[in-house]
């Protein structure tokens, strides 16, 4: 065999021949039909194809994703921020709350007034009694009454007596009575009322205690003074306090003593008002007098 007969096939005659003048029949070779899909596939089950298309949805669903975000995050910070709205106060927050414990308050001191502190420290002054003790009737005969004097600055008014006493017209004064002038005695007797001329105390007794010691400028040099009675009394539906003394002091020597009693009364709409009466010994016989003023002062 000759080398160029391997590079060649001999095509038969008839095969030839029917080509050139019968065209061929088209075979059409049936698909099979399409397996069924396993959903419970994996992932590298599934053709290239797929996979990338899942691919590429998932990036656009993350780019759109991010884009949106972007937006939102531009729009939020070009906004003016505002403010946190507070808190409300839930019923459990306020019981949940320990219960503060109550601080004691402090027994207030009493305090003393430098006046008062004054007169407890005055020689001059015995310590007032512990209780109360009636003013005692006085001896002597008690002068005649005619009518009363008004004392329109304190608002009260007192007895106005006859004969021996005689009224004083005086500015120091709202009224004033006097006993004659006896020879050879720096006192004589004297009725006066008059608004409080001494700081009021929180205690009558003690508003009194600051009257008596007032009234020593009235008395000798040296004058002391001794309690007879401290009683609270009730003058016209209004508190007041009757503070009798005597006075102590010395003449040439010799040793004097005058009968005294003060007043102390609360008035309305007024300071308290103050009435006192003072007869010395030498005028012995006008000392029940003391007792018709204290009992005769009225609230005018």
């Amino acid at each position: 065999m000759a080398p160029g007969d391997y590079g060649t096939k001999a095509v038969p005659t008839y095969v030839a021949a029917e080509a050139e003048t019968t065209p061929l029949p088209k075979i059409t070779v049936p698909l099979a039909p399409p397996a069924p899909v396993n959903v419970r596939r994996g992932l590298g089950d599934l053709p290239m194809r797929v996979i990338y298309r899942i691919i590429a949805g998932t990036a656009a669903v993350v780019g759109v994703g991010t884009v949106a975000t972007v937006v939102i995050l531009g729009r939020t910070g070009s906004e003016a921020p505002r403010a946190a709205a507070p808190p409300v106060p839930s019923p459990l927050m306020a019981t949940a709350s320990p219960t503060p414990t109550p601080t004691p308050t402090p027994t207030p001191t009493p305090t003393v007034s430098a006046a008062l502190a004054a007169a407890l420290a005055d020689s001059r002054l015995q310590p007032l009694p512990d209780s109360e003790k009636k003013l005692g009737r006085l001896p002597g005969k008690p002068a005649p009454r005619r009518g009363v004097l008004k004392d329109r600055r304190a608002g009260v008014s007192i007895p106005r007596f006859t004969k021996v006493w005689r009224p004083v017209k005086t500015k120091a004064f709202g009224t004033r009575q006097d006993l004659p002038i006896v020879k050879g005695s720096p006192v004589h007797g004297m009725v006066i009322s008059l608004p409080l001329p001494v700081p009021e105390q929180d205690e009558l007794r003690d508003t009194a205690l600051l009257a008596a010691r007032w009234t020593l400028k009235y008395q000798p040099k040296g004058t002391t003074l001794s309690w007879t009675a401290m009683d609270e009394v009730t003058i016209g539906k209004r508190d007041a306090l009757v503070l009798g003394f005597n006075a102590h002091y010395k003449v040439k020597g010799k040793k004097r003593t005058s009968s005294a009693a003060v007043v102390v009364l609360d008035v309305p709409n007024k300071k308290p008002a103050l009435v006192y009466a003072v007869i010395p010994d030498t005028q012995k016989k006008a000392w029940r007098d003391i007792n018709s003023v204290v009992t005769g002062i009225k609230v005018s």
